[in-house]
């Protein structure tokens, strides 16, 4: 063994067959040991699995694999995300179907899985585009229905123009598509809707009890969530109408200088029906403000409607204008101008000369000082504004709101930022929405016995729209009620509903129901969930409340999906680029120098940042040829060494190399392993004990790195140790701790070792705790502020014989070259100051 080298490229398939055949990894739920479910955000089968991929699960293998060591039951999945416009995008360009595009990809992901040895239970490997899976995920659609959180309504949606579908509020991004880039248009479609603001309550309180999730997404989501505390009252307008608005900010009445409503507010639209110049602001704002991006970012126009509404503390008459960038889908439609402290307000009222005033200032002092070329929106105490001078914000806010109350003209009231969920999309590569059209009987639900409801196998890609509401057949059909003519719902679910609920289909997999509420409750909820923290929002949210709804309607206890949840950094490479600005990827460009030339011509190249690792920006290492070259085990020692696993991982050649000459550096210190050495070295076995206790509490912690810099220490000491008896308990500890992270390597050295049983179905190496204890003490020894020598004692030792060893140290005598010794200082166990 130590005359070889480790040859990956023959044990990697030969460890990963052995434990195939012997069903290592298959969770049973029967097992009377405890259960974990560990489980990784699944992925979307785009063709080939990234680095982020690999190190996103090589991070959940380590805890599998420790877990199981650890005599736990683990369940540990992985599926297919398979849904979505991506793979409808394949079909109009490269002129295949969806479904052969989806599951070719799955087949190469998951040969590429398979090729790192990750421990995975494929007997519950489904795809969320399998009829079996989006089958119940539309009975549960119905079970919500029937419960009361389904309903349909006309309603002001974010329509993307390139993907051409309907976008949740949580899909644009900077008024853009999230997966497109488009600019997102406002139009109005009837669409179908999930109740989520009735458990938005529900959501925030429960983030509290999330203590083992990252704090950063804790606060995105309560962000998202939005509850807010303010005033809801009506102004008297001249006209003897009322105008309903909501405030946050009611401590900033006294500021108000005009009042807006939006285009199709009903007031609005009364003036339209008797005035061209109404009518043409409005179709003006429409023109101009069809997109989420312009209302944000468009210059604010108004039209002054000759109304005016009267303060309601005050009696002054206010303008009230029809703006461009008041929505009617939000609070009332209309709102109050406070344009010293809201910046879109200040905006407003500076292009159309109307009063600005101060009425909250970092200090009284403040009151009069002119305002600035913005809105101010920080804190300080109410400055202008009559009875409420001089208090804090939040006083100035329940004193108003107490005053209209107590005055019968208002409410103090709770609003959300967060809105229900419009599930429905224009798109064929979706979950059909199960439900009928039908002339006579209205809406009504595909009758369970009929699901799934399938997706059709012939579709027209090559007209932009939703192939099943132009395809010549599927849709039609008969009503379940009445017999008579009907047709098909031919939206499908935003595909974040596959994935609200896929943990709950890896837990249980019964062929007549979504799932076994027994089976559930014996798994539920996992235990540790690691992904990007660009779910944040999206999905994690979406999957608390599909949890939460699920138990709303009975079917079964859990509340909340994820226990623990872990957001890993990205694997990043720097960027290289011709002079034009075209990317080149690591494989097209080498180093001439100090330069980076490419490889075919030797043409300029200009190294940029180091990023996430991109297609679009070609900075991607390919998984397959860096396994093929280090073998699997080094590639996860790499996503596991150095970095914290929550910051990013900059990728180097140079890093992969010296993970693999640490493979075939174990290897040569397996080979050491003599089963008949004797004797002691108690140092070593000290050593051993502490990092076995030290590595587990790292990985259940998820500091991977600290474990892997452990791991090098007590590789390095059992390297410089003489053959013992201790020292072959150190080597297989070393062994032990390294079979989570490099699995291949730890099979094929304990085999040679003489070992028949698999590594990964041993135990984790036993300690004994008083070896953790440290009877020795390394103590420093100063003079004149320097540090002279060291000296090792046994702890506790007592003052008078550590200051005499410390004297008779050559080196100190050296430094005091016979001057006389004032004092001597002892720290017990730690510090000899000697002062002359």
């Amino acid at each position: 063994m130590t005359e070889t080298r480790f040859d990956p490229s023959s044990a990697d398939g030969r460890w990963q067959r052995a434990w195939t055949d012997a069903g290592t990894f298959t969770a049973d739920s029967n097992s009377e040991k405890p259960k974990s479910y560990i489980l990784e955000m699944f992925p979307y089968p785009s063709g080939r699995i990234h680095m982020g991929h690999v190190r996103n699960y090589t991070m959940g293998d380590v805890l599998a694999r420790y877990k199981k060591m650890r005599g736990h039951e683990v369940l540990h999945p992985m599926g297919w995300d398979a849904f979505g416009m991506p793979a409808e995008n394949a079909a109009m360009e490269k002129k295949v179907h969806p479904g052969d595009w989806t599951r070719s990809n799955i087949e190469a992901m998951k040969e590429q899985l398979q090729r790192i040895g990750f421990a995975l239970d494929w007997t519950r490997e489904f795809a969320t585009c399998d009829p079996e899976y989006y089958g119940h995920e539309q009975a549960l659609f119905l079970d919500m229905y029937a419960g009361g959180l389904v309903y349909r309504r006309s309603s002001e949606v974010n329509w993307d123009p390139v993907d051409m579908t309907v976008l949740a509020n949580e899909q644009v991004i900077d008024g853009k598509g999230w997966r497109s880039g488009a600019e997102v248009e406002k139009r109005k479609l009837d669409q179908w809707f999930l109740k989520i603001t009735d458990f938005a309550d529900e959501l925030l309180d429960g983030l509290g009890d999330l203590k083992d999730w990252p704090d950063k997404v804790r606060l995105m989501q309560e962000n998202w969530i939005g509850k807010s505390q303010g005033l809801e009252f009506s102004f008297d307008l001249s006209n003897g109408d009322k105008l309903p608005v909501y405030t946050t900010r009611p401590d900033t009445i006294f500021g108000a200088s005009f009042c807006a409503i939006a285009a199709d507010h009903p007031i609005a639209q009364t003036l339209a029906a008797d005035s061209a110049p109404v009518r043409e602001f409005i179709e003006e704002c429409k023109r101009g403000g069809t997109t989420a991006a312009e209302l944000e970012t468009a210059e604010k126009l108004g039209f002054d409607t000759g109304i005016t509404a009267k303060h309601p503390f005050t009696g002054e008459p206010m303008p009230v204008f029809i703006a461009n960038f008041v929505l009617m889908d939000y609070g009332t439609g209309a709102v109050m101008g406070v344009p010293g402290h809201d910046q879109r307000d200040f905006e407003f009222a500076t292009k159309y000369a109307l009063p600005i005033a101060r009425v909250v200032a970092s200090d009284p002092s403040g009151a009069n000082a002119p305002m600035g070329h913005e809105a101010e929106s920080g804190d300080g105490v109410i400055v202008n504004s009559d009875f409420l001078d001089g208090k804090s914000v939040d006083d100035a806010k329940a004193d108003v709101i107490n005053r209209a109350q107590d005055g019968g003209w208002g409410e103090g009231t709770t609003v959300w930022r967060l809105r229900d969920w419009g599930i429905s999309r224009q798109r064929y590569w979706g979950t059909p929405i199960p439900f009928i059209h039908c002339p006579k009987c209205d809406i009504v639900p595909v009758p369970k016995d009929q699901l799934p409801v399938t997706l059709p196998d012939e579709v027209d890609f090559e007209t932009p729209g939703n192939p099943l509401e132009r395809h010549p057949t599927w849709k039609h059909t008969t009503c379940p009620k009445c017999g008579g003519a009907a047709e098909r719902e031919t939206d499908t679910l935003d595909t974040f509903t596959n994935s609200s609920w896929y943990f709950l289909r890896f837990a249980s997999q019964p062929s007549d129901a979504p799932f076994d509420p027994v089976e559930i409750a014996k798994w539920m909820p996992v235990q540790h969930y690691i992904g990007g923290i660009e779910h944040a929002i999206l999905h994690l949210l979406y999957a608390r409340f599909w949890t939460r709804a699920l138990a709303h309607i009975g079917k079964f206890d859990v509340k909340e999906p994820f226990a623990a949840l872990f957001t890993q950094g990205m694997v990043t490479h720097e960027t290289y680029a011709l002079g034009d600005g075209s990317w080149l990827s690591p494989e097209e460009v080498r180093k001439d120098g100090a330069d980076w030339v490419t490889v075919e011509g030797g043409q300029p190249v200009t190294s940029g940042r180091v990023v996430k690792m991109s297609k679009s920006k070609k900075n991607v290492v390919d998984p397959d040829n860096i396994i093929a070259n280090y073998g699997a085990d080094a590639v996860r020692w790499f996503m596991l060494s150095d970095s914290p696993p929550e910051r990013d991982l900059p990728w180097s050649e140079s890093g992969i190399e010296g993970c693999y000459r640490f493979v075939q550096r174990l290897w040569r210190l397996f080979g050491q392993y003599d089963s008949d050495a004797s004797g002691e070295d108690k140092t070593l076995s000290r050593k051993a004990h502490q990092a076995i206790v030290a590595v587990a509490e790292d990985i259940e912690a998820l500091g991977f790195n600290k474990a892997v810099a452990r791991i090098y220490e007590l590789t390095a000491a059992a390297e410089k140790a003489k053959p013992s008896a201790d020292r072959n308990f150190a080597i297989r500890a070393v062994l032990h701790l390294i079979a989570p992270m490099m699995p291949h390597l730890a099979e094929e050295a304990h085999e040679a070792m003489g070992e028949t049983a698999l590594i990964a179905d041993a135990a984790w190496p036993a300690h004994d705790p008083a070896m953790l204890i440290e009877d020795e003490v390394t103590i420093a020894i100063q003079h004149k502020g320097k540090l002279r020598d060291t000296i090792t004692v046994p702890k506790g030792a007592p003052k008078e014989d550590v200051e005499a060893l410390a004297l008779a140290s050559e080196k100190v005598q050296r430094s005091l070259d016979g001057a006389d010794i004032r004092k001597v200082i002892v720290v017990p166990d730690r510090l000899v100051n000697i002062v002359t």
